[in-house]
């Protein structure tokens, strides 16, 4: 009968390269997130501040402010 010899556990190093492959893959989970973040979230946001203050006038708004009693001191 032959008998072939099983090869033996790598007993060395087995922590710190599971850390490595972890670290790595969160890494590239964290940059896609952010990615995805930015163009779903910060991208719209500063379009809607755009659009709003491309026609805000400030002065018409503190005249209706005024108007509905907002401000207890301005009359």
């Amino acid at each position: 009968m032959s008998f072939s010899a099983l090869t033996k556990p790598q007993m060395r190093d087995v922590l710190a390269r599971c850390l490595w492959i972890h670290i790595v893959g969160a890494f590239i989970v964290s940059l896609r997130v952010a990615a995805l973040y930015k163009s779903g979230v910060v991208k719209p946001r500063k379009k809607a501040y755009v659009g709003f203050y491309r026609n805000y006038d400030s002065m018409k708004d503190l005249e209706e402010m005024r108007k509905a009693a907002v401000f207890q001191s301005a009359k």
